[in-house]
């Protein structure tokens, strides 16, 4: 298992918009496929940042839950463009971890 912490840099002046975006309509159609999401986060101070967190089981499973989410038409067609009107995408930063042994988050 690992998680995957992808971190965006949100255009100015237009955190409440993607906020509304991502918790009315991204995270309840990702986990409508399969993603699961452990956590959503905003800058406590910088309302640039934001920050959210899956959890895969593999590769292979990052891999299919990826091609149901980013190839189907809802993302391609009505999401997914509305994304690049609110993030900065060339400043995306996605890290993968593992818990560690004595991590809650196994």
């Amino acid at each position: 298992m690992f998680y995957e912490i992808r971190q965006y840099l949100i255009l100015p002046g237009k955190m409440e918009e993607w906020l509304q975006l991502m918790e009315q309509e991204i995270i309840p159609f990702q986990v409508g496929c399969g993603m699961v999401i452990t956590g959503s986060f905003r800058g406590e101070a910088d309302d640039s940042v934001y920050v959210w967190m899956r959890r895969f089981e593999s590769e292979a499973d990052r891999e299919r839950l990826y091609a149901k989410v980013y190839e189907s038409e809802t993302w391609k067609n009505d999401i997914g463009p509305r994304v690049g009107e609110l993030i900065d995408r060339d400043a995306i930063q996605v890290t993968r971890v593992v818990p560690t042994q004595l991590s809650v988050a196994q």
